[in-house]
């Protein structure tokens, strides 16, 4: 899956995987498309769609 940066616009609506720079989860966030990815605690972390 691709990998979504804080302020993306989200391709999809649904349940987004935030993950560390080791690729670790960490945590999750509900997201509707076309509305963009919530900032995070750490410029490392990203997003991947979960479903």
């Amino acid at each position: 899956m691709n990998r979504l940066n804080p302020g993306d616009n989200a391709p999809k609506s649904g349940t987004y995987k935030i993950l560390d720079g080791s690729g670790k989860q960490i945590g999750t966030v509900e997201v509707k498309k076309g509305n963009r990815m919530p900032p995070t605690q750490s410029s490392e972390y990203y997003y991947e769609f979960e479903g």
